[in-house]
């Protein structure tokens, strides 16, 4: 069984990904930060690859991917550094990408890189529903690859339903109708918002991103699914770290406890 399906099998609520761009801060903290997620008693790991024209992203996750590709950092160093993770590492990662690099690389060969190292699933924002089902859900499947779509506030009924028709893993809620970024507090009409997706009754779990920073705003997220996404209060934490292993611990701890 996918380790995405096995989770949300056993998780129905509170459950935590975590983003982080890879090879940020440094190039070669990829795996230490993936471990320290994982000590952290986080549930699910999302990682960032580094692209330069990040269009869903706001300024601390576009500044990280910056850096990382300025550190060097690329798909196919990004799967060398991969290689053998799952020796230390147990819970669900994903990969978030943009469409054009991954088809640059090779859709096949990104898929099958995926599987050889041990990739659960992926989130590629750009990737139109109608091109997924017709050239590349055969490809996801035949390497045990979970496809994650994203909805938000503007997203209608119909597309609702159908993007949970033609997922399997979990649906990741965009919490406003913007970029990423670390915002105070939930709106009530963002909390209108995830009532009017939670009373569809979707087959599918869903995660709320996007604006997710801390204990207060994980807690009121997952009042209306099962948890949420954090991505740039992460990155912040990890920018500015003098410890960095312990500090992502404290830091998931606080937000989960």
């Amino acid at each position: 069984m996918n380790r995405i399906h096995y989770l949300f099998n056993n998780k129905q609520e509170r459950v935590l990904s975590i983003y982080f761009t890879a090879g940020f801060p440094h190039l070669e903290d990829t795996i230490p930060v993936m471990e320290a997620i994982q000590a952290g008693a986080a549930d699910i790991i999302e990682i960032g690859v580094p692209y330069s024209d990040p269009i869903a992203d706001g300024p601390t996750i576009q500044d990280s991917n910056k850096i990382a590709l300025e550190n060097g950092m690329s798909m196919k160093k990004l799967f060398e550094q991969l290689k053998g993770f799952r020796a230390k590492i147990h819970i669900p990662v994903v990969l978030m990408g943009y469409l054009n690099p991954i088809i640059q690389f090779g859709m096949e060969d990104f898929c099958k890189k995926c599987k050889e190292v041990g990739i659960d699933g992926l989130i590629v924002p750009d990737l139109p529903m109608q091109q997924y089902l017709d050239e590349f859900k055969s490809l996801f499947e035949e390497y045990g690859l979970v496809n994650t779509f994203l909805i938000s506030p503007q997203t209608s009924e119909k597309r609702i339903r159908e993007i949970d028709e033609n997922t399997d893993g979990f649906i990741y809620m965009v919490s406003s109708h913007s970029i990423t970024g670390a915002k105070s507090g939930i709106s009530e009409e963002q909390i209108a918002y995830f009532k009017r997706v939670q009373d569809m009754n979707l087959k599918n779990p869903r995660l709320i991103g996007f604006g997710i920073s801390d204990a207060e705003t994980f807690t009121t997220a997952s009042s209306y699914s099962h948890g949420a996404i954090i991505g740039s209060a992460f990155i912040k934490k990890i920018k500015e770290s003098q410890n960095q292993s312990q500090d992502i611990q404290d830091y998931i701890k606080a937000v989960i406890n």
